[in-house]
């Protein structure tokens, strides 16, 4: 069976396992996604380990041979976790994994099970055909990408490295799917994101009677706090990624670009269309209160009140926007990294990026591929502690009137299947020319 034959039904069964991930360990885990992903590739010939962090949160990592072992491995990985979904939310049941009008829709059908389905439909097509990729390939399948990779990808690198051996590049998600800029399509590479600075305000002050006056009120410290912090405008800074980026829009679209007029600079990311959301976020740091929690009685001033901030920062700029939140935060109120992770950015051009464009360019003549700066976070973060280089490249066409990125945690997320049969052909592609 072809990989675009096999690729809907495979997603359909990964979506159909609810691997919500809750942050807080109380999810169904990833093990049974992992054990069907394990017997897929063991269909094949090859050899996948699947290994737990804690019970039930399970990877699967397995190498694939390719023609010339002496040259670099290349890592192509995925998640199998996804955020949790709110069935009274969705037209449909989030985890049914329902086909309508070509569309698959359900929990994860973008947020990465359809693209993790891209993966192994490629493989298990070349390998029933003879067809190695050029070089060697590790597969990774990864639990807890949804927050922070601290059960998945950082256990695997961390405790065993040994499975990621010679590899010094990886593709994985939130890249390759296209746009319409100027009436033309391009294709978005990933080869940058923003770091993960996820941080917790606590406040203390003196506990006390509603009744009286009490100027040492620790919710009132943390409200001056959150203000302070969510009203915060981030000065605009445009890094290589994001500048080449513009600059290909202004191409496309003939709208100039001045890298220090904030007008020029809102016209051609407001040009992206629905993917301006994801590159609106990465012209500067970016600072979201997210949750507040204070007191257990009507009457009574508690002694101590907390928030959280999710602090995204772009390469470069860890200290500068842990300092500026501790300024904001004030005397009164402790800043706590509670969750930090890297910034990357990896070169636009090369032989691997260079690969990626002559795959689409195999099957989309007439697109173009540009570089973008991911504002969220992905499992590469973890393989950079290994060296690994990596890029965001999972291609699907898109039809134009399609709100991609509000398909990314969203309500009622779906994906074409003719999109994940175009994104399989690519894959193909590049596997013979990496």
């Amino acid at each position: 069976m072809s990989a675009a034959d096999e690729v809907a039904s495979i997603a359909a069964d990964l979506i159909r396992f609810d691997t919500s991930n809750y942050g807080d360990g109380s999810g169904p885990g990833e093990r049974v996604a992992a054990e069907y992903v394990q017997g897929l590739l063991q269909d094949t010939g090859l050899e996948p380990e699947l290994f737990e962090s804690a019970p039930g949160r399970a990877s699967v990592v397995a190498r694939w041979a390719g023609t010339d072992p002496s040259r670099p491995a290349l890592v192509l990985h995925g998640h199998t976790d996804v955020v949790p979904a709110r069935a009274e939310d969705w037209q449909v049941d989030p985890f049914a994994a329902h086909l309508s009008d070509g569309m698959l829709w359900g929990r994860g059908a973008v947020d990465m099970k359809g693209m993790d389905a891209m993966i192994l439909s490629v493989v298990r097509q070349r390998i029933a055909e003879g067809r190695p990729p050029a070089r060697d390939v590790v597969l990774a399948m990864f639990a807890d990408e949804e927050h922070g990779g601290v059960f998945g990808s950082h256990y695997a690198v961390t405790q065993r490295p040994e499975l990621f051996a010679g590899a010094t590049e990886a593709i994985s998600e939130v890249g390759g799917y296209s746009v319409d800029i100027g009436g033309r399509r391009a294709y978005l590479m990933q080869t940058a994101e923003k770091g993960i600075a996820w941080l917790r305000l606590v406040a203390e002050g003196r506990a006390g009677h509603g009744s009286q006056v009490n100027p040492d009120n620790a919710v009132v410290h943390l409200a001056q706090a959150v203000a302070a912090i969510g009203a915060h405008r981030w000065p605009l800074e445009l890094g290589p990624t994001v500048r080449t980026l513009l600059q290909g829009v202004s191409e496309l679209t003939g709208l100039p670009f001045d890298p220090e007029d904030e007008s020029s600079v809102d016209a051609l990311v407001a040009a992206l269309g629905p993917a301006s959301r994801f590159v609106g976020a990465t012209l500067r740091h970016t600072t979201n209160p997210t949750s507040l929690t204070a007191g257990y009685k009507m009457n009574v001033v508690p002694s101590r009140a907390q928030a959280t901030v999710d602090g995204r920062y772009l390469p470069g700029g860890r200290d500068a926007l842990i300092e500026t939140v501790t300024r904001l935060a004030g005397e009164q109120v402790r800043v706590e990294i509670e969750h930090h992770d890297i910034a990357l950015e990896a070169p636009v051009g090369g032989s691997l990026p260079d690969a990626m464009a002559a795959a689409i360019a195999s099957q989309d003549p007439d697109a173009v591929v540009l570089p973008y700066l991911l504002s969220a976070g992905t499992d590469n973060k973890a393989l950079a502690e290994l060296g690994i280089t990596g890029y965001g490249f999972m291609p699907l066409q898109l039809p134009s009137d399609l709100d991609f990125p509000a398909m990314f945690h969203g309500v009622d997320e779906r994906v074409p299947v003719a999109s994940l049969q175009f994104g399989t052909r690519v894959l193909d592609r590049l596997l013979d020319l990496m």
